[in-house]
């Protein structure tokens, strides 16, 4: 692929402005779901917990590097106080339980219930939950102004 020229890069630079939100939200969210996606298999598969006990433990650990990058990078929301910090925190771990009990929900139901595909259902409630994830964040927690 021959190097971009100036016009090009600022094309590119113009669009990654435009919707540097929801690029930094997926990338991070890509690896969130990274996160996620490795505990839930060394519980699920290493430690042999079902997997509605393998969501609730991988939540723990992917809602923790979620907070922390989706509050610094994503909406920057940086330089508040401890107490408007704290709301934001609370907030977004109430609405990051609402999530665990869709991904939690669905593995429960479709896996362990009905004994559908564990990864088909896994990625279906990734999914899910990145949407969820994504319009709480910018609609209630993080919202400016």
């Amino acid at each position: 692929m021959p190097p971009l020229h100036m016009g090009e890069k600022m094309k590119l630079k113009e669009l990654f402005l435009k919707y540097r939100e929801i690029i930094l939200y997926l990338f991070f969210g890509g690896l969130t779901t990274v996160v996620n996606t490795v505990c839930y298999f060394v519980a699920s598969w290493g430690l042999g917990l079902s997997a509605w006990l393998s969501s609730v433990v991988a939540w723990f650990f992917a809602v923790i590097f979620a907070f922390v990058t989706n509050k610094i990078f994503v909406f920057e929301s940086r330089g508040k106080g401890k107490k408007e910090t704290k709301k934001e925190a609370v907030l977004f771990f109430t609405a990051r339980l609402a999530s665990l009990g869709l991904i939690a929900g669905i593995m429960l139901v479709f896996v362990d219930l009905m004994g559908l595909n564990e990864l088909l259902f896994f990625i279906i409630g990734q999914v899910v939950v990145l949407v969820f994830n994504y319009l709480a964040s910018k609609l209630f927690i993080f919202k400016k102004g």
